[in-house]
């Protein structure tokens, strides 16, 4: 077995140097297997073919050692399809998914075994992705047996009782089992096991939206702190864009599956281009009193509900609810273009 070592610091956000992931033209389609209204399952009205959910339609972005990257949108937008698809634990329809300059789809089982010490995840719920029936130590010790990391089993506790150290939970909790545990103690534990194999990439899925709010704040303060620590990449998905703002380094704006505004994260919350981007910051809550003489933030409401993942419309699909939108934003579907540098949006309204 290997001895425990310690990983080597990543560069800066923005050095030189190819990124650490590289996603190109990603797409996730769900095929539909339920009849609906009599019609034979899987299967449109007019013969068009199997009927699909475009979860994911053509995802393209990068991130660099130790950068942060958020990911945002409404709920069923496609933003932990993403997440799950760039760990591979979905397969994806088609696309590219680069890590360390590894293509990852063609990549064989023991090429992708090396790969999964190097990336890993942190859930959402940690009520329901801790086993009931393991001990805290067992479940912390798990990948470090999968992954022959440590001499023998006292190498391994010492290394179980270093992560709950850097968590902010005493050894003595090795010896419970998780219902003895708090939200935001389980997800403390869920933190550590992510950072067990000492990885240089994670998918924080959501990590704090089922955490009371007096706990989110605490767990989002030990995140950044292991990410500075560990110069740690991120994949941060969430809804709540005050968390993303103080957390990410760039923003991705996702709706019905495909990405229409990336900037850098102050960019993008002082300057959104896209109307869409501008209606979801209008509709964050402000969470203290304007500045007095600060311009007032004016109103931007959305039409309606999204189209159906499974019927996309035309051209633009944020048309039915823009209310900017012209004649020709139902003909064409607008690609995202760069407005300036490392600042992108796809509107054939933005010049």
């Amino acid at each position: 077995m290997q001895p425990l070592a310690i990983a080597n610091p990543a560069p800066a956000p923005g050095s030189s140097g190819p990124p650490l992931l590289e996603v190109n033209g990603l797409a996730k389609y769900f095929p539909v297997d339920r009849p609906r209204l009599g019609r034979p399952s899987g299967e449109r009205a007019g013969a068009r073919g199997p009927a699909v959910v475009h979860a994911v339609d053509g995802v393209s972005f990068a991130i660099r050692s130790g950068e942060v990257l958020g990911l945002v949108g409404e709920s069923g937008c496609g933003k932990s399809t993403v997440g799950r698809l760039i760990l591979r634990l979905l397969e994806p329809t088609s696309g590219e998914i680069r890590f360390e300059g590894k293509n990852l789809l063609t990549a064989d089982r023991r090429a992708l075994f090396a790969v999964r010490r190097r990336m890993q995840v942190i859930f959402q719920d940690p009520y329901s992705s801790l086993n009931p029936r393991m001990r805290i130590g067992d479940v912390l010790e798990e990948p470090l047996l999968i992954h022959g990391i440590g001499a023998s089993q006292s190498d391994r506790r010492r290394r179980v009782a270093e992560l709950l150290a850097q968590v902010g939970l005493d050894e003595s909790v090795m010896a419970k089992y998780p219902h003895e545990f708090s939200g935001g103690q389980r997800q403390r534990i869920g933190i550590a096991r992510a950072l067990a194999l000492q990885p240089a990439f994670i998918v924080a899925d959501e990590p704090v939206s089922s955490l009371d709010v007096s706990i989110q704040a605490q767990i989002i303060n030990l995140l950044e702190e292991l990410q500075t620590a560990y110069h740690l990449s991120l994949l941060f998905i969430a809804h709540d864009l005050h968390m993303v703002r103080h957390v990410s380094d760039r923003v991705a704006v996702m709706y019905l599956g495909r990405i229409v505004e990336l900037a850098g994260t102050e960019t993008l919350f002082t300057r959104p281009a896209h109307p869409y981007t501008q209606a979801l910051l209008a509709a964050a809550p402000v969470p203290e009193p304007p500045t007095p003489g600060a311009p007032a933030r004016e109103p931007f409401l959305l039409e309606g509900d999204p189209p159906s993942p499974i019927d996309l419309p035309k051209g633009c699909r944020f048309y039915s609810r823009c209310p900017k939108r012209i004649p020709d934003c139902q003909k064409i579907d607008p690609p995202l273009i760069e407005l300036t540098p490392g600042h992108q949006a796809a509107c054939i309204l933005i010049k």
